[in-house]
């Protein structure tokens, strides 16, 4: 089997996070549940994690870095703990149902959204955002780069235009957490919300946020957390402000080990290797007949997706084929991203993604290409 489905969770894992994790779970007591060695061994395990995703991301401290299952849930909360009724928020048509579906809810609760139009090329203007703007314009909620189409928002462009108003920026990096670099001070994002298992290599059950110095977010959940057990409300302190209950510590260990795994490989090299994959599959099929491929491809920075389709094929019967006869793994379908497959015009037919992860390999890539010619040729 080639697996060509990174960008829906990155596989295989390095074999230090499976090992990190069986550690865990026959090692570890409850984090800030006690202070036994098992549980002061879970403790600093996560305080570890949490310090080197900061470091990772330009977060201002450790404890400011909260835990939550996905980048789902870590939306999710930071949509619910900063926007309102009556507050106005600007999102892109690039947007994963991740950052769509909260925002809907928030505007069923009395608050207002808007979305930058993308193009029939899946591209935004930049100008738009301007446009937008609103007296109770609050923050914008948007992608560091498209699962769809792998095309890259200029995070320090957004940053700058949220920093003229005074608005809050809510990034969504599920897809460049670990592959593009991140720094919250110098691209002025307040809140970074991350999935452990994609490009961070952990394990699926892992991911969280980062918040930002003075920025206060409402308790999306509340219950134990192992101090102030007689006050009646949730701690105000992060990380325990987010972090009700028991965290996934067996996990958090897989992710610590991941971690370690993307600090000796280098973020910039990982993405070198993916990047150089995806380009040299993109070259051998873009000019194949019949077959499209969606995206900027003349940007230089991009996410490690090549998504395609053949002529008028439907694109879950695509990749049904590519699995059955040619044992490649991709993703058919609307890809949880409804706005941009209307932009593209492919709502209907979807569309099969190729993504690349840091143990494909170029022979996979030829492979992967020589398939997509074989069908197009019959097509």
């Amino acid at each position: 089997m080639i697996y060509l489905d990174n960008a829906a969770t990155t596989r295989p894992k390095p074999p230090a996070v499976g090992q990190a994790i069986l550690a865990a779970l026959e090692g570890f007591g409850n984090s800030g549940r006690g202070a036994h060695d098992e549980a002061l061994t879970a403790a600093r395990t996560v305080y570890d994690t949490r310090d080197k995703l900061a470091t990772l991301f330009g977060c201002g401290s450790a404890e400011r870095v909260c835990f939550a299952l996905n980048s789902t849930e870590a939306l999710n909360a930071a949509v619910t703990g900063l926007f309102g009724p009556k507050d106005h928020v600007i999102s892109t048509d690039r947007e994963h149902n991740s950052v769509l579906r909260p925002l809907y809810r928030l505007e069923a609760q009395g608050g207002e959204v808007d979305f930058v139009p993308a193009d029939r090329q899946g591209q935004i203007d930049y100008a738009d955002f301007e446009k937008l703007l609103k007296p109770n314009t609050k923050g914008v909620v948007c992608t560091h780069a498209s699962n769809l189409t792998g095309d890259v928002t200029d995070i320090g462009r957004v940053g700058a235009f949220c920093r003229a108003h005074g608005l809050l920026l809510v990034l969504d990096a599920s897809q460049t957490a670990g592959l593009l670099p991140i720094d919250m001070a110098a691209q002025g994002v307040d809140v970074v919300c991350f999935t452990g298992h994609k490009s961070l290599y952990g394990p699926q059950g892992t991911g969280g946020m980062c918040v930002g110095e003075g920025v206060e977010l409402r308790p999306f959940k509340v219950g134990g957390t192992g101090v102030q057990s007689f006050s009646e409300i949730q701690p105000t302190e992060y990380p325990t402000r987010m972090e009700a209950g028991t965290l996934n510590g067996h996990g958090i260990a897989g992710l610590n080990a991941a971690l370690d795994w993307l600090n000796e490989i280098g973020v910039d090299a990982v993405r070198a290797h993916d990047s150089a994959l995806a380009r040299r599959f993109y070259e051998r099929v873009k000019g194949l007949p019949g077959v499209v491929v969606y995206g900027d491809w003349t940007a230089e920075v991009r996410a490690p997706i090549v998504t395609l389709n053949l002529g008028d094929r439907d694109s879950a019967m695509v990749s049904d084929e590519l699995e059955r006869r040619f044992h490649i793994a991709t993703r058919p379908g609307a890809h949880c991203a409804p706005r941009l497959h209307r932009a593209l015009g492919t709502q209907e037919q979807g569309a099969v993604r190729f993504s690349f992860g840091y143990f494909n390999t170029e022979a996979e890539a030829d492979e992967a290409a020589a398939a997509v010619k074989t069908m197009a040729e019959e097509l």
